[in-house]
């Protein structure tokens, strides 16, 4: 069971099987904070907590992510999100909050970065892994910001305390995501003393996704390769749907499938669940469910085209008639029936091994300029464990490279991702990312994307504050 137990200014640990890192103590991220070990690392663990909360409340990154798909429309305000136009002022909020969240999560690491190393009583290793964790968040950080507004301010140790900061450009950004994941690759541990917290696979995993976004192919697929050569990953095996919840369960402490995820648990919860389910299933959540999301089993050709004897299916989704239809399918992958509020323990998969498997049969399909018996193998190792086989073993329903050009196995990696990532807030950036937004809509939904849904806009906050900031000739288009 996921317990909480934390005082004023030292993180505590519930065990089970492992610790966990779930909650940090408030206000620990001071300028003067950083004499030992453990106050240095209790301020590591500041920066956790601004990030879980972007990602896990009203309006967070999940929910908003997870409305803008070819497979879902979001319900009531986050409609606007699904129809792809310029957002209304109800999710300019929302996105507004995520800045300033994320921007924390920053400046809390920063605070690390140029602090930790002024300490005389942690060893140099120590500094050096703090500062590691440290610098892989901000990269965290930086890396989902870069993707939805471009160009950012960008807050380093360097200029904490400099209010008007220019917006770089996105190859800046990027220059910086790569230093700071570079340096926690190399400094990170192998493994931590606690569940959740970054470590070397967890800077590799997001090393490699950088890699694909900026289009060094060669780049991720080495460092994918890594990952999986490692042996320290696999896929879980599953014979019946509900074998999926070993992976996404709300007690699941960790699995061999966790690179990189953020943990909930009853005290410091998310909406996930919540925003998942109607009311009228307590199976799946209580009465407080809003059903944020939803989709349709006919009129929608991307779940329409998804085998019924792929179990991911009948994991993922179910029917609930919300007045749309009986055809109307709810997502099912977060569930947490005995959350009696808004507190659900379900962990966000921000990497898992799937991702990374599926990252390298792209990486290797571009290098070699068509798909390979090597990355194909990769992917049907997804495949089979979908259809409740083991995933090492050859099957008859395995797709055969031979039967693939570049374009057609890149198309069937993008759709495996849709399948396997569903519900997950990532479907937006790999159609994004891939080219294939305005396309996998058009033919999912039959609603057009405008130019203006591929950008949010800059917070008000933000050149309110920041002079550095012009509202007009740095705003992003579609909100000038």
């Amino acid at each position: 069971m996921k317990n909480l137990i934390f005082t004023i200014t030292v993180l505590l640990f519930a065990t089970a099987c492992s610790d966990i890192l779930e909650e940090n103590p408030k206000a620990v991220a001071l300028e003067t904070f950083y004499n030992t070990a453990d106050e240095i690392q209790s301020a590591v663990y500041a920066i956790y907590n601004p990030i879980r909360t972007a990602v896990g409340t009203n309006g967070g990154t999940w929910v908003v992510n997870a409305s803008q798909v070819d497979y879902a429309v979001g319900r009531l305000s986050y409609v606007n999100m699904s129809d792809f136009q310029v957002l209304s002022s109800t999710n300019i909020s929302r996105t507004d909050a995520i800045w300033t969240y994320l921007y924390q999560a920053i400046r809390n690491a920063n605070l690390v970065i140029k602090n930790a190393p002024k300490s005389s009583k942690a060893t140099q290793d120590q500094i050096n892994q703090f500062v590691a964790e440290a610098k892989f968040l901000r990269a965290f950080c930086y890396f989902y910001m870069v993707r939805n507004w471009a160009g950012l301010p960008i807050r380093t140790e360097d200029n904490m305390t400099v209010p008007d900061v220019a917006r770089s450009t996105e190859d800046v950004v990027y220059a910086l995501i790569l230093s700071d994941l570079e340096y926690a690759e190399t400094n990170l541990p192998e493994s931590q003393s606690q569940v959740g917290r970054a470590n070397k696979y967890a800077a590799k995993a997001v090393l490699t996704h950088v890699y694909l976004q900026i289009g060094r192919w060669s780049d991720a697929r080495t460092k994918a390769l890594e990952i999986i050569n490692s042996g320290k990953f696999s896929l879980i095996k599953v014979s019946i749907p509900n074998d999926f919840y070993k992976i996404f369960g709300p007690d699941v402490i960790s699995s061999l499938e966790e690179i990189f995820y953020l943990k909930y648990n009853s005290v410091s919860g998310n909406y996930i669940a919540r925003f998942s389910h109607h009311p009228s299933h307590p199976e799946y959540y209580n009465s407080t469910g809003v059903y944020a999301l939803y989709a349709d089993s006919v009129s929608n050709k991307f779940i329409s085209d998804w085998d019924y004897k792929d179990l991911r299916k009948k994991f993922t989704l179910y029917n609930c008639n919300i007045g749309f239809g009986p055809t109307t399918m709810l997502f099912k992958k977060f569930i947490d029936p005995t959350s009696t509020d808004q507190q659900c323990k379900n962990d966000w998969p921000a990497y898992r091994y799937p991702d990374i498997l599926l990252f390298y049969a792209e990486a290797d399909c571009m290098v070699n300029n068509g798909p390979t018996v090597d990355g194909m193998g990769k992917l049907n190792m997804i495949h089979r464990r979908a259809y409740g086989m083991d995933p090492t073993v050859a099957s008859s329903i395995d797709f055969n490279a031979a039967n693939y050009t570049k374009d057609t196995f890149l198309n069937l990696v993008l759709k495996e991702k849709g399948y396997e990532q569903m519900d997950e807030g990532k479907r937006y950036f790999e159609l994004k990312r891939t080219g294939k937004l305005k396309e996998a809509v058009k033919y999912a939904r039959g609603v057009d994307v405008v130019d203006a849904a591929l950008l949010w806009p800059i917070p008000s906050v933000e050149y309110n504050y920041n002079k550095a900031i012009d509202p007009v000739k740095d705003q992003n288009p579609g909100y000038k």
